[in-house]
């Protein structure tokens, strides 16, 4: 129990399951519904490792989206990925696995025979895990909040694509890394631009430049448009008057486009009218679509090409790669720590 608020359900004979000894005594992000009496991020905001900031992009349409969208995206999300279930079945009895990036908590517990611990950057998601009885709190993924060598394993399941700089998708890989013990195996997925439905992507707002550092404090960014007045908002999911996977010049000058935001549709009867959906459209967060019924938020994607998560995470000592495979439009990794 950390200060009367958390507790562990089960106990792992071979060390006790000590969050204060768990965690490290360095500046930490928000904890909110399991850990009450520390800030929320309504009074402060999350922040990278080293005290860099989160950058726009991601607290706009990551970080945001998702707290807004919690309920109705934990709805749909209930399947477990075969490769992932095989990976985690397959790690030894009496294991400590750490799921940074945990969302609804779909993985957390799916090995009776393990421990697990989960963290994620929207609260409102750590909340819904923890109404399940899961282990949980807030954190940002490339700042855990563990002490170096402590899990057996760690999953970082859709979560890198939303980082939007290399030097932070390089973070949160060293990071998974540090967390784990020697001899401790790494699960990344991440979403790939080659995808199995080529169609999909006709839906997806890509964005006009590939952003480095210099997206801390910016606004949000640009997207593709013949005319400059033509803002975010005004851009419609798809172009209807085309088949879909049929793209426009605009979408298609590069062929290596990889920053995307991705359209969530939530349907009016879950949105709350009067309030977060409201203030959502109020403040451009997120726009109406009448013809669908639904208030559309944007998420931010970088996807990922053939070999790019090989070579990150090959830039990243203390690491070698043990598998790696293509699964349901994701590239995915297995690392084993050295």
């Amino acid at each position: 129990m950390l200060n009367g608020v958390v507790k562990s359900r089960r106990i792992d004979p071979r060390s006790v399951l000590n969050l204060s000894a768990l965690i490290c005594l360095r500046p930490l992000c928000t904890m909110k519904g399991v850990l009450p009496s520390i800030v929320t991020r309504a009074d402060q905001e999350c922040s990278s490792s080293k005290g860099e900031p989160t950058p726009e992009i991601e607290k706009k349409h990551v970080h945001r989206v998702y707290d807004a969208i919690a309920p109705h995206f934990s709805s749909t999300r209930f399947a477990k990925w075969p490769k992932v279930q095989a990976f985690l079945n397959s790690l030894p009895c009496g294991s400590l696995i750490l799921d940074a990036g945990c969302g609804n908590g779909k993985y957390l517990g799916l090995n009776t025979n393990c421990y697990f611990i989960g963290c994620d950057i929207s609260s409102p998601l750590v909340n819904i895990c923890a109404q399940k009885g899961n282990e949980v709190l807030v954190a940002d993924a490339v700042n855990l909040p563990y002490r170096s060598g402590y899990g057996d394993a760690a999953i970082s399941i859709a979560v890198l694509h939303h980082l939007s700089t290399e030097l932070r998708r390089r973070r949160a890989v060293q990071e998974l890394i540090r967390v784990v013990r020697t001899g401790g195996l790494v699960l990344i997925t991440v979403w790939a631009r080659e995808q199995e439905h080529r169609s999909l992507i006709s839906k997806w707002t890509p964005l006009s430049q590939k952003y480095t550092e210099d997206w801390v404090g910016s606004s949000s960014p640009r997207t593709h448009s013949s005319s400059p007045s033509f803002s975010l908002q005004s851009i419609p999911e798809s172009d209807e008057s085309k088949p879909r996977g049929d793209f426009s010049k605009e979408h298609t000058d590069s062929t290596c486009q990889q920053e995307y935001l991705v359209p969530w549709h939530l349907p009016y009867h879950r949105a709350e009218v009067s309030g977060a959906s409201a203030t959502a459209l109020s403040t451009g967060l997120a726009r109406k679509d009448d013809k669908k019924g639904a208030v559309v938020y944007d998420r931010y994607y970088h996807v990922f090409s053939e070999g790019e998560l090989e070579r990150l995470v090959s830039s990243v000592d203390g690491a070698i790669v043990v598998d790696k495979f293509f699964d349901k439009s994701n590239w995915c990794i297995i690392l084993k720590k050295v």
